[in-house]
């Protein structure tokens, strides 16, 4: 783990999407941050050692889908397949599919594994299953405001985590999307080991870019600062769980996930910045999230 001293610094952005404003300042606290994202080999240890089963490899309970077929109520999670050619980018579902038996160790379904990727984040895991993990390792998640904070690596509302331009001297400093989102890429095309990408001012791999990262906050579609109330955006009713409710889904609260992805593309997705935050379902597994862990300084 590495030490982030204390400091104050200005978290958000005015420059890109709506839920990133108000830039504000907040004040942080010492503490200790996982140098790198927990890999497969690491979750690998934890499932060993505690026999914790994912979110992704229960059952799911009938009950909390009302008038589903039984049949199609099968463990699994999310993942992307790239498309044959371009494609509407205003609906996701082009690119996202529900994959039947898909979980950490078969991050892509049935017939995928983790043998070749130990030193790659795991992923398809739910917030529950970061928790049980960072719980079993004496740590625990960090907030919205501490991911920012150690992304941003020392410098001053920079929009990214080495400085202002996307691609220094036309060289990826981190491991996003590289061509024509979703069906041409010409980098990785999916995870990269970590450490695969030059550190940040702190010392910490992949901040941003490889997995997105959860977070304990939840999210709202705007920064609530702190003085705007008494509690923080993280104690607020979530706006989006609320909708889900509203439209005969189960209440599902989201949390913010931070850094982008290796799908983060300047064409459709400029998220792998330290500013950006994105809303997850906690109950919902994707193959490009992952998650690292703080512990107080």
């Amino acid at each position: 783990m590495v030490v982030i001293p204390a400091g104050t610094f200005w978290m958000g952005s005015e420059d890109f999407y709506p839920d990133e404003r108000p830039v504000h300042e907040r004040a942080i606290e010492a503490f200790r941050i996982d140098r790198s994202a927990v890999t497969n080999a690491e979750y690998a240890r934890f499932v060993e050692a505690t026999g914790y089963v994912t979110v992704a490899e229960r059952p799911l309970d009938p009950a909390a889908f009302p008038g589903a077929d039984p049949a199609d109520l099968v463990p699994g999670a999310m993942v992307f397949t790239p498309t044959s050619g371009p494609v509407d980018l205003s609906d996701w579902r082009g690119w996202w599919r529900w994959e039947p038996g898909a979980h950490w160790r078969q991050p892509a379904g049935p017939g995928s594994t983790i043998d070749d990727r130990l030193t790659h984040p795991v992923v398809q895991i739910a917030f529950e299953d970061a928790q049980a993990y960072a719980s079993w390792a004496g740590k625990r998640l960090p907030t919205e405001a501490e991911h920012e904070y150690a992304a941003r690596g020392g410098l001053v509302q920079a929009r990214f985590a080495w400085g202002d331009e996307t691609y220094p001297d036309d060289v990826p400093r981190a491991n996003s999307w590289i061509g024509h989102f979703p069906y041409e890429n010409l980098g990785w095309g999916g995870t990269a080991p970590v450490g695969s990408y030059p550190p940040n001012g702190y010392g910490l791999n992949d901040m941003t870019g490889n997995v997105w990262e959860w977070t304990t906050d939840y999210y709202t579609p705007r920064h609530l600062r702190l003085t705007d109330s008494p509690v923080d955006a993280g104690r607020r009713t979530n706006l989006l769980a609320r909708a889900s409710a509203q439209e005969g889904f189960p209440e599902i609260p989201r949390r913010v996930l931070k850094g982008g992805s290796h799908l983060c593309s300047p064409e459709y997705c400029l998220r792998f910045r330290p500013a950006a935050r994105s809303p997850q379902a906690e109950d919902t597994g994707m193959s490009h999230i992952g998650f690292r862990c703080v512990t107080s300084a």
